[in-house]
């Protein structure tokens, strides 16, 4: 289990984020999935800043 978000995971579930959590978190989404860093959705919810990619 990775904990992180994908893509996929924010347009699939878009209506849900926006509705439990509102569009200021569903945009943190949206520019977690456009930046392509690795982050969990605790850590967009909570704001944190998202993590440098992995090499390798």
């Amino acid at each position: 289990m990775q904990g992180t978000i994908t893509g996929k995971d924010v347009i699939r579930h878009s209506f849900t984020i926006l509705r439990l959590w509102g569009p200021t978190v569903y945009l943190r989404c949206l520019r977690a999935m456009v930046s392509g860093r690795r982050c969990t959705f605790l850590g967009v919810v909570a704001g944190e800043p998202p993590h440098a990619p992995r090499a390798g």
